[in-house]
Formats: structure tokens, C-alpha cells, sequence
């Protein structure tokens, strides 16, 4: 059966040009046919905003289509807030009923204005369980539920919605009394191994049958390839005749790596926001590229729903040690808090071995430490910004030379708020003045006085468990102040890619960062001289953060200029 192509909206409201161009979405669920067939319950999980809803949808009118079974789906989103258990055991009895009604099979629509929800709300237990017993007795074929967004529901109530389904799973026969969905699937972003995760704390389930041993089989959607970017752009093309040429599909896949949200919302962004509705002009490479930086600067609510992730201890716990490139860190922590971050897309790779994990794309990658050091930005002073650019070019030594006066006068900061010492007053002011009589910072800073006095103004210090890489991202990000077209991390461990990439005028200026100690200097030059290849830059830095509190700050500040493998690599000292 040929899918029919629908429109939808997307997160901003406002139509997508490409949302009714959609790719087939049945086969990115090539494993339900047979689960239905096996009489199988199943989980499918997948990131936010990666097509589950709309694949769900075609299926579900696939099956009442074909006239062998009836299919339903219900999403339980709007249960979320839901915490007393029989007020969210009948809004799901509420919600089955709704989606009957709603349903385009004349059956179970039939069926729906003919039944009360009533009989079913005394008894929190039993009640999801005997409206499908009692549904699956008055049709005249068997039924297959979707529960899309299953894994919103709260705790106590997920329990005991599981167990109903179990229990219902486990006595199902073809007699009236035991009648039961054939199949059924719990969707959502989250598998069901994080589902037990949630529940089963030892208070919880002591002497409880777990609910979650009738999941024949789990499986996630696979993001877009890159030609199936091209051939949903091509769709476009074929009924505007506005070309998205092959570079534009190139650097699609290069920043999204097939997010189905993504690759939609910067189509959107180009035709809709920049070209406004002109299909005369062909969509170009740095279309792609601008359109990256507007969505990321717009944060529009689906950016807003994944980063809300961070703030959850053991989120953090996993994407701090990735951000920051430290593996090591990333020992103790449970696989299944890694598996848990890789499925709800923040980072891909393969949780067996940490040093393959990265950020899901380089989109998110940028969300991800924007948003780790957020805080950190608002510390550096606002005056600094544009300092190191003058329309042409980025002064990349004398913004690194600033950065590292800050970083000493930060560090004075971090070991006054450590000793309580109303001493170091005085002794910072005299630090800053040897500071600035280094010749090799003084002969190349810039407008040196004035941010001096400027640092010296709104010195706030970070505490000393702030990621070094974080707080010269911030710094960053602050100094340029969207003068360069990009600042952006490879949040990534065990690649060869720079930690930080800055594009200024069509311009690579690369940055490898290392903590002293942790990984030696031969790989961190080779590291960067191979990504300098692949850019075409002749001239990189590594900056090298000394971590010995026992040094002065001071003794920490050195700038050495090497000739490596006939590039140049400036090694700065923090």
C-alpha cells in the first residue's frame, strides 16, 4: 500500500515548506509488521522529535486499512503531570476512548460512542486492564494498541499501568472473559531497560512480578542517511523547481546527521526565513551554514525540551566527561546511565567503549556547551567583546594572550575564595603587574590598559571544579560576541578533530585543549596538526591548562612557538 503524504506544522507554528513532503514512513518500522504477526509486545524508543508520532500514525492506518486487525493509537503526553494513581489510570481509560472515537475505522469509532468510560474508574488496579478485556470482546476482529509517549507517565502510575498490561498479556485467550490486545507497543524517547530504571526501586517492587518481562523486543527509528536527505529535499525540487544543490545536501547531513527535525527546520529556515518563498534561488552550502547558526541563536522550543536533560545529576555525569575530553572520568559511571544518554540522543557512539562518544551532530554538540556554560559567560565582561577582530581577520595570539590574563586573575580569585584570605586583595593587584611584565604579553596584548582595568572591574572568579575547557569556550563565545560566522567544540572523544574550531571570514582558526598530565603532548600536536590538514590552516594553538594549585598562577602563563611537521603551533601555557 502507497503511504499518502500528509502536512503537519512545525514547533514554531508556522508551516514547514517540507513537512508534506515526507519520507516513506513504514519502512523506518520494518520490524512491527512481524512483532503484530508474533502476537508480540514491543517497545520502540527514539529522541525527541524523530518521527515516532508520524511513523506510529501511518502504521496505525496501514492496519485498519488492510481489514485484518483494528489499531488504535493513543499518546499519554498530556498525562505527565498526573502523580495520583487512579486519576492517571482513568485518564487513560479516557484517552483510549477519545482515540476511539477519533479513530478513521468506522468500528471502533462506532464502538466508542457506544461505550462508557463510567463502570471502569472505581478501581485504579483493574481499570486499563478490563476496558480492553471488555473493548477486544465487541469487535469483531483482534486489536493492536500503540501507547505513544508511554514513558511520561509518573512513576507510581507507570507500575501500575504496567502491571495491567502484563497481567493482561499473560492470561489473554480467545475466551471473552481473557481477551487482550495481539499486540501492543509502549513509544517513547526512553527504552524499556531506563522504564525499569525508573520503577523498581527496592521500596517499590519488593515481591512485585516485574511488568516488564512481556517486552518481546525493543528497537529504535535510525535517523535519515544522507541520501535520504537529498531525496527529501528533491521532493522540493520537483514541485517548486528550487535546487538545493549538492553541497547544500552536504552540509545538511554534516550538521544534523539525519535528524529528522533538523533536517526540516533548516529547509524551513532557508526558504521560508531567508529566501521568503523565492524558489528562483538555489540553495547553496553556506545557505545550509547560515540557516545552522540562525536556529541555533533562535533556540526554538525543541532545543529548549532536550537541553532541560542537562540538569539531571547523571545526564551531566556523562556529557561533562565527553565535553571536556576526559575519559577516564567516565569509569564509574553505569553503562546503562551512557545507554540512557545515547537513546535520548544527545550523544551517539557505543557505550561499551567510552572513548567512541560524541555528540549526536554538531548542532548539538554547539546546544551542549552553550548550555554548560551559560553561567560562565555571564562572568566574562561584557566590554571585551570584539576586541581581537577587525572586519578581516581574527588577532586569535592577542585574544589567547587576554585569555590567559583572565584565566590568572580567576585563578587569584579561585585561591582567595579557598583560603578566606583578605590578603590576596593586595596581592592580586601585584600579581597583575608581573603578569603584565611579561614581555611576551606585553609586546603583543592589546589596548592592554584598558582590559586590565576592564578584567580587574568584574573579576567574579568560577569555582575550581569549572571545566578549563568550558571557561575558555565561554570566553570565547563572549569575545567574539557573533562577530565569527562559528565558535564551535567537537564535543567528541577518541577523533581526531579539534576542540575548538573558529570560523571567521571563511577562516580555520583550531585550538586543541589538554590538561596537563592527562594525555601527552606528542598526540595533542599530532591530533591538531592532522585536523589543521583537513582545514587548510597553517597556523593552530594548544592551550594547556596547568591543574597544580601548589604554582602560582603567574608561573603557569608561557607561550612557546614550534615548527611542527611544517605548520606553525603556538603552545599556550594556563
Amino acid at each position: 500500500m502507497t503511504e499518502k503524504p500528509t502536512r503537519t506544522f512545525n514547533t514554531t507554528g508556522t508551516c514547514n515548506p517540507l513537512d508534506h513532503y515526507m519520507l516513506p514512513a513504514l519502512p523506518r518500522l520494518p520490524k512491527a509488521s512481524g512483532l503484530i504477526e508474533g502476537k508480540s509486545y514491543f517497545v520502540i524508543h527514539a529522541p525527541r522529535q524523530s518521527g515516532k508520532t508520524t511513523c506510529l500514525k501511518a502504521l496505525t492506518e496501514r492496519i485498519n486499512s488492510e481489514g485484518r486487525y483494528y489499531a488504535v493509537n493513543c499518546s499519554l503526553a498530556t498525562l505527565k503531570e498526573i502523580e495520583d494513581v487512579k486519576e492517571a489510570m482513568g485518564a487513560v481509560v479516557s484517552q483510549i476512548n477519545t482515540k476511539l472515537r477519533l479513530s478513521e475505522a468506522p468500528e471502533l469509532k462506532k464502538l466508542a460512542y457506544a461505550f462508557s468510560t463510567m463502570p471502569y474508574m472505581s478501581d485504579p488496579d483493574g481499570m486499563v486492564r478490563n476496558m480492553l478485556n471488555d473493548i477486544c470482546c465487541a469487535l469483531d476482529r483482534e486489536l493492536i494498541v500503540f501507547f505513544d509517549e508511554a514513558d511520561c507517565l509518573h512513576e507510581g502510575p507507570l507500575i501500575r499501568f504496567l502491571a495491567q498490561l502484563r497481567d493482561g498479556y499473560l492470561d489473554r485467550d480467545e475466551s471473552p472473559e481473557t481477551r487482550f490486545p495481539r499486540s501492543m507497543a509502549l513509544v517513547g524517547m526512553r527504552n524499556i531497560r531506563d522504564y525499569r530504571h525508573r520503577v523498581r526501586p527496592e521500596n517499590e517492587s519488593a515481591g512485585m512480578a516485574s511488568p516488564f518481562n512481556i517486552i518481546k523486543k525493543t528497537f529504535t527509528l535510525k535517523d535519515f542517511t544522507k541520501e535520504q536527505i537529498g531525496s527529501l529535499y528533491g521532493q522540493h525540487t520537483e514541485e517548486t523547481g528550487q535546487i538545493f544543490e549538492p553541497d547544500a545536501i552536504a552540509r545538511a547531513w554534516y550538521w544534523t546527521e539525519g535528524q529528522p527535525w533538523l533536517v526540516n527546520a533548516l529547509a524551513d529556515d532557508i526558504i521560508v526565513e531567508q529566501f521568503k518563498n523565492d524558489y528562483s534561488r538555489p540553495v547553496t552550502g553556506s545557505d545550509i551554514d547560515r540557516a545552522t547558526q540562525n536556529l541555533i541563536l533562535i533556540n526554538p522550543t525543541h532545543f529548549d525540551s532536550l537541553l532541560e536533560r542537562l540538569k539531571e545529576p547523571r545526564i551531566r555525569g556523562v556529557i561533562e566527561p565527553v565535553v571536556s575530553g576526559e575519559e577516564s572520568l567516565l569509569k564509574d559511571i553505569p553503562v546503562i546511565d551512557i545507554r540512557y544518554v545515547i537513546e535520548l540522543g544527545l550523544l551517539k557512539g557505543d557505550p561499551q567503549v567510552t572513548e567512541t562518544l560524541r555528540a549526536s551532530n554538531p548542532i548539538y554538540g554547539e546546544l551542549v556547551v552553550r548550555a554548560l556554560t551559560e553561567n560562565l559567560q555571564r562572568k566574562v565582561p561584557a566590554k571585551l567583546a570584539n576586541r581581537w577582530t577587525d572586519g578581516t581577520g581574527l588577532d586569535m595570539d592577542g585574544l589567547l594572550r587576554a585569555f590567559q590574563l583572565y584565566w590568572s586573575m580567576n585563578g587569584e580569585m579561585n585561591e582567595k575564595a579557598i583560603a578566606k584570605s583578605a590578603e590576596l586583595d593586595s596581592q592580586a593587584k601585584d600579581r597583575i603587574d608581573r603578569i603584565l611584565s611579561i614581555p611576551e604579553l606585553a609586546d603583543r596584548y592589546h589596548v592592554k590598559e584598558e582590559i586590565v582595568e576592564i578584567i580587574e572591574e568584574h573579576r567574579s572568579g568560577f569555582a575550581t571544579e569549572d571545566i578549563p575547557h568550558n571557561v575558555l569556550h565561554a570566553f570565547l563565545q563572549r569575545a567574539v560576541n557573533g562577530g565569527a560566522d562559528t565558535v564551535q567544540r567537537e564535543v567528541a572523544m577518541g577523533r581526531t578533530r579539534a576542540d575548538i574550531d573558529v570560523t571567521f571570514k571563511g577562516k580555520h582558526y583550531l585550538l586543541e585543549l589538554k590538561i596537563k598530565g592527562r594525555r601527552s603532548r606528542a598526540r595533542c600536536l599530532e591530533q591538531l596538526s592532522e585536523y589543521m590538514d583537513k582545514c587548510g590552516s597553517p597556523v593552530g594553538w594548544l592551550v594547556v591548562f596547568d591543574m597544580d594549585f601548589n604554582k602560582s598562577c603567574t608561573d603557569k602563563l608561557t607561550w612557546n612557538t614550534l615548527e611542527y611537521k611544517g605548520k606553525t603551533i603556538h603552545e599556550v601555557g594556563c
